[in-house]
């Protein structure tokens, strides 16, 4: 028989005994969760104009399943023509609109690898991490996402391993350790390198307007392999200028100032609104005026190419 105080002592230790297994759950819980945070990463994009003819991009994403094997990796595209900065920029831009807050590019367009233009970290104020040269691949996404942060990345700390003698494949010495590293969340940001001034290398670009009774704007890319041309004028800018759906428009294509192409041409939904071969003015998938030709090339047909020395002009 218990008397009442050794009943007393044995509810006592069963409390004890109640809160220390129940500590340790939590604790174990605390521990569950710091691995799950710990293991948690980006999404790390990689965007280049290297092609997969060669090793260049197995060997980036090698570098960075080194750093981490968990990571998540996936392709914009690695077809951006050979040194076309601005192409890298709008594709960059374009895409990132669809990738949530924490993911990382890294975009390897870079003629002037080697020299001295700058490596750099830019975080959007949207979140997101973009690592490049700075050259000019960063206009659109500064113009469009914003600037939180630019830095430039220490090229001693973050540089691979016995790469020191490499100066012509940043995007794998360089960019592609960074990129991993921060995806992984084994560096933060602030740990990239110095902070720079809140502005990037800008492309000068004819931006869509109205002026002159025309629409003005410039070839932005050629939508591949379809040779449709994609234009910079977003739908409300057109229509602002008082066209609609039925209309037929005068369309004036330059480069450098110079015409390429003159014609008349249907503003439409699609591509069948048109007989086969016939040309239609519609908007593409990203609201913006673009000219194809029904089941044939438009930009092959008449010799159009994009960037920021194609101009075009639209009248009624």
């Amino acid at each position: 028989m218990f008397n009442k105080s050794n009943k007393k002592l044995v509810l006592v230790l069963v409390i004890v005994l109640a809160l220390g297994m129940a500590g340790t759950v939590l604790a174990n819980q605390d521990k569950s969760e710091q691995i799950r945070l710990s293991s948690a990463t980006s999404a790390l994009v990689f965007q280049t104009d290297f092609g997969v003819q060669n090793d260049a991009v197995a060997s980036m994403k090698g570098v960075a399943f080194c750093v981490d094997p968990n990571l998540k990796m996936f392709d914009l595209t690695h077809e951006i023509p050979a040194f076309d900065i601005w192409e890298a920029a709008y594709w960059l831009n374009g895409a990132a609109l669809y990738w949530p807050e924490g993911t990382v590019f890294i975009s390897v367009v870079d003629p002037g690898v080697g020299t001295d233009r700058k490596s750099v970290v830019l975080k959007t104020k949207t979140g997101q991490y973009f690592v490049t040269p700075d050259n000019g691949t960063l206009t659109l996404v500064a113009e469009n996402l914003g600037i939180e942060a630019v830095r430039e990345i220490d090229e001693e700390t973050s540089r691979l391993e016995g790469s020191e003698e490499s100066y012509t494949f940043y995007g794998r010495d360089i960019f592609a350790l960074t990129g991993a590293r921060l995806a992984s969340g084994m560096i933060a940001f602030e740990e990239v390198g110095r902070l720079m001034e809140p502005k990037v290398e800008m492309i000068s670009y004819q931006k869509a307007e109205i002026k002159d009774d025309a629409v003005w704007g410039m070839v932005t890319v050629l939508d591949q392999p379809f040779g449709n041309v994609w234009t910079s004028i977003p739908k409300k800018t057109f229509e602002d200028f008082g066209i609609a759906k039925g209309d037929v428009v005068n369309v004036c294509i330059t480069k450098n100032g110079e015409k390429v192409y003159e014609g008349k041409i249907p503003y439409v939904n699609t591509f069948g609104d048109v007989e086969l071969g016939k040309p239609l003015l519609y908007m593409n998938s990203e609201l913006r005026v673009a000219f194809a030709i029904n089941m044939d090339n438009f930009a092959q047909t008449h010799n159009i190419e994009s960037g920021a020395e194609w101009g075009v002009k639209i009248t009624k």
